[in-house]
C-alpha cells in the first residue's frame, strides 16, 4: 500500500523494486490514490492495481474492503499507516508503529526499514530502479519531441520544475526567469520548463521573461514521458515537488529549493544532489500557511544560492561534491563589525568563506549605519542589521532592547571580528550560543576567546579578520575585498559626467586628501601641487573626495584652495556607493590612509597611498592596500614613541613625503 500524492508514491518505489528482486514469482498487488495511479498503470511486474479514491462513499470503500480479503496475502506493506491493512488477512504484515533510529531520516530510506524483517528473508537490497512504468511509445514521443525542437542527444538539457502543490513550497517566478536565463547562457544548454496545467500560467511568465529561448512542456507530458525527460537531462532544478523525487529516483542530479518542508525527510536522494535553502528560525515548521506572512523561507533564497549549486553539479570540481567537512554545521550566523569603511570591507572576505563554508546558513551582518552600503546588497549576506551606538542604540537600555530583538532570531554562531565592550555584550545578551572575538574589552563574554596581538602589528588587518575563521576550521579560498556596485550610484556618475562635461574618454584622477585624524592627512598644498603636476603631465580631470567629517571636507577645501587646476568638489556630497562607482572609473587614487584606499581595491583602482604614524599597529603591514597595483609612501623620522593627533614634531613623518615621491610612484603605476 503506498500513499496518495506523487511525489510519496515514487518515494515508496524502491521498496517495490526490492520486494521485486527477491520474490520475482510473487504476485504484487499496489494500491494508491488516484493522482500517482499513472506511475502503475500497464506494468506487467505488477498483479493487479487497486485505485483507493479516499473521497468514495462508505459502501464504495466496504466492497474494496470485501475484495480484498479474498486475496488471503502472504506479506502486506503499508507505508501509509492505513487502517485498511490493519482489518486485511495477511501471514506477515510490516509494523505500522515503527522505531526508526536517528540516522534514518528521509523517507524512502524509512520505507526501505519497514521491510527489514529477519522473517522476510531479503538478501538484497539494492534498488533495480525498475518500478516507475515505462513504455517504448513513451521513450519514442519524448524523443519526437526533442528531435522536433532540434534537440539532440549530445545537447545538455536542463529541466526546470517551478511549480508545486502549495504556494508556500513555490520559489518566485521572477529568479526562476534570472536563473534560466544564466544557465542558458552559461552553460550553452537547452532549457525545458516542465509542470503540469496548474503550472502552466508561472511557466509563461518565465519563458517570456527568461531573455532567451526555453521550451515549455507544461501540461504536454504524461508522468512516463517526464520521468524519460529527465533520465535524458543533466540536472533538474525543482521546487520541493514530485519532479524532484522522480529524478532521484532515476538518479538525476537535483538542485531543489526548500523552504516549509523538512529536505531531511523530503529532499532530493539522487547521488548528486543539492538542497538551498534559508536556515531561518522557524523552518521547517512544515505549516500550510506562513504564520508571519513573509515566507522568509524560501524568499531569501537568491538566484546566486541556487546557481552556485548548479554550477557545482554542472562542472563539478574535486571536492566541489564532498566538500570538506566542517566541524559543527551553524544554521544562523552573526558577523559582526561595527566600526569604519576600510575596517568592514577588509572583513568582506570572511563574509564569502563562511557563505562557501555553510551555504544553506542564514547569515546576517552587523554594522554601523555609517557602513550599511558597503555591504548592503553583498550576495552571500542574506540580511545586514545596523547598530548605532552614537544615536539610536546609544543608551544601554536601547543597547540590551536591541540584543533582545536579535535574540528572537535564534543565531547559534557569532564572529565579532573587531573587539568593542558593547559587541560581545549584545551577542551574550542575544543568547548566541558560540561566541567567537578577540579576548578584548569585555573579552570574558565570548565563549571562544583569541588572544588580541593587533596592536604589535604582525600582520595584515585582513588576516587577523581570517584567524576567527581559521579557529573554526575554515579556509578561504578569496581574499578579494567585495562591495556591491549599485544601479543607482552608475546613473548618478553618468548625471555627473554630463553635468560637468566629462567624455568617456577622459582620464579620471580622484584624490582623497582627509582623514579621521590628523595624523594621517598629508598638507593640503602638497596634494594641490601633486595634482597640478599630474593634471599637466596626463590631461587628467580630477575629482576631490571627502566624507561627512569636518576633518575631511575641510582638507578638501583647503586641497582646491591652493589648485591651479580645475577640480569638482565633492566633499560631503556623495554616498558611500556613489563614490564606489566614481572610484570605480577613475585611473588613478591618491588617498590619505583610509577607507576609499580599500574601496578601490575592491573596485581595481590603482592608489598611492600616504601613511603617517609610526606604530606597528597603524603600519602600512597592517593596514595598507592588498591590491597589486599600490604604491605606500611612509617614512620615519626617528620619533622614540608616536604620540598620533598630540604629535610635538609638527608632524614630521608626514612632511618628510615630498611632493615629488608621490608624483613619482604615481608615474611608475600609470605608465
Amino acid at each position: 500500500m503506498t500513499l496518495s500524492n506523487i511525489g510519496d508514491a515514487v518515494l515508496t518505489l524502491p521498496v517495490l523494486d526490492i520486494l521485486r528482486e527477491n520474490f520475482p514469482e510473487a504476485k504484487i498487488t499496489v494500491i494508491c490514490g488516484v493522482r500517482p495511479k499513472e506511475i502503475f498503470e500497464g506494468n506487467p511486474a505488477f498483479h493487479k492495481l487497486v485505485v483507493y479514491d479516499k473521497h468514495r462513499g462508505l459502501k464504495e470503500k466496504l466492497k474494496l474492503f470485501n475484495e480484498l480479503r479474498k486475496e488471503r496475502y502472504d506479506l502486506i506493506v503499508d507505508l501509509r499507516n492505513s487502517l485498511l491493512s490493519r482489518i486485511l488477512l495477511a501471514r506477515y504484515r510490516t509494523s505500522v508503529f515503527v522505531g526508526f533510529p536517528k540516522t534514518i531520516k528521509h523517507m524512502w530510506a524509512r520505507h526501505l526499514y519497514r521491510i527489514q524483517n529477519p522473517k522476510l528473508k531479503i538478501k538484497s537490497y539494492e534498488p533495480l530502479k525498475k518500478s516507475f512504468y515505462i513504455r517504448q511509445e513513451d521513450q519514442e514521443s519524448i524523443n519526437q519531441v526533442l528531435k522536433e525542437n532540434s534537440i539532440s542527444e549530445t545537447d545538455k538539457i536542463i529541466v526546470i520544475a517551478p511549480g508545486a502543490r502549495s504556494h508556500t513550497k513555490r520559489w518566485e517566478k521572477e529568479k526562476f526567469s534570472e536563473l534560466v536565463t544564466i544557465l542558458n547562457k552559461g552553460f550553452q544548454a537547452k532549457i525545458i520548463l516542465v509542470g503540469d496545467k496548474e503550472d502552466a500560467e508561472i511557466n509563461k511568465y518565465i519563458a517570456k521573461n527568461a531573455g532567451s529561448p526555453v521550451l515549455d512542456f507544461s501540461g504536454r507530458t504524461s508522468l512516463a514521458e517526464l520521468a524519460v525527460l529527465l533520465k535524458k537531462s543533466k540536472l533538474l532544478v525543482s521546487n520541493d515537488s514530485a519532479t524532484l523525487h522522480i529524478a532521484s529516483y532515476f538518479d538525476t542530479p537535483v538542485v531543489a529549493i526548500f523552504g516549509i518542508t523538512d529536505d531531511e525527510k523530503y529532499g532530493p536522494w539522487s547521488k548528486n544532489n543539492a538542497v538551498v535553502k534559508k536556515e531561518i528560525f522557524c523552518r521547517p515548521c512544515e505549516k500550510a500557511q506562513c504564520r508571519f506572512g513573509t515566507l522568509e523561507c524560501m524568499s531569501l533564497v537568491k538566484v546566486g544560492d541556487v546557481l552556485r549549486e548548479a554550477r557545482n553539479l554542472l562542472n563539478p570540481n574535486p571536492g566541489a561534491l564532498n566538500p570538506k567537512p566542517i566541524q559543527k554545521n551553524y544554521k544562523r550566523i552573526l558577523i559582526v563589525r561595527t566600526d569604519r569603511i576600510g575596517d568592514l570591507l577588509l572583513s568582506t572576505p570572511v563574509i564569502k568563506a563562511m557563505r562557501q563554508a555553510y551555504p544553506n546558513a542564514y547569515i546576517t551582518m552587523m554594522v554601523s549605519p555609517y557602513t550599511k552600503e558597503i555591504v548592503e546588497g553583498n550576495p552571500y549576506l542574506d540580511e545586514v542589521i545596523t547598530y548605532d551606538k552614537d544615536e539610536k542604540h546609544k543608551s544601554w537600555a536601547r543597547s540590551v532592547r536591541f540584543a533582545r530583538n536579535l535574540k528572537k532570531k535564534r543565531f547559534d554562531l557569532s564572529i565579532i571580528l573587531h573587539p568593542t565592550n558593547r559587541a560581545h555584550l549584545i551577542a551574550y545578551l542575544a543568547g548566541i550560543r558560540k561566541r567567537v572575538g578577540y579576548d578584548r574589552k569585555m573579552g570574558f563574554l565570548l565563549t571562544d576567546r583569541i588572544k588580541y596581538t593587533k596592536q604589535r602589528g604582525e600582520k595584515h588587518e585582513l588576516e587577523y579578520n581570517l584567524d576567527l575563521l581559521r579557529y573554526l576550521n575554515i579556509e578561504a579560498g578569496d581574499k578579494g575585498l567585495f562591495i556591491p556596485i549599485k544601479d543607482e550610484s552608475e546613473k548618478w556618475v553618468d548625471n555627473l559626467f554630463r553635468q560637468e562635461g566629462i567624455r568617456v574618454e577622459d582620464k579620471l584622477l580622484i584624490i582623497h586628501p582627509g582623514a579621521s585624524c590628523p595624523s594621517r592627512i598629508w598638507p593640503a598644498q602638497n596634494y594641490a601641487a601633486v595634482a597640478d603636476k599630474l593634471s599637466q603631465r596626463y590631461g587628467f580631470k580630477i575629482f576631490i573626495l571627502a566624507g561627512p567629517q569636518l576633518l575631511d571636507s575641510k582638507a578638501a577645501e583647503d586641497v582646491i584652495k591652493y589648485m591651479r587646476s580645475p577640480a569638482v568638489n565633492l566633499a560631503r556630497k556623495t554616498s558611500l556607493s556613489q563614490a564606489t562607482s566614481l572610484i570605480k572609473r577613475c585611473k588613478l587614487l591618491i588617498s590619505a590612509d583610509t577607507g576609499p584606499v580599500h574601496i578601490a581595491t575592491a573596485v581595481g583602482t590603482p592608489q598611492v597611498v600616504i601613511f603617517g604614524r609610526n606604530q606597528p599597529g597603524l603600519s602600512p603591514l597592517r593596514w595598507g592596500p592588498t591590491s597589486e597595483k599600490h604604491r605606500i609612501l611612509h617614512k620615519t623620522v626617528g620619533c622614540i614613541e608616536c604620540l598620533a593627533h598630540n604629535c610635538q614634531k609638527q608632524f614630521a613623518c608626514l612632511n618628510a613625503i615630498t611632493v615629488d615621491e608621490v608624483v613619482s610612484a604615481a608615474d611608475s603605476i600609470l605608465k
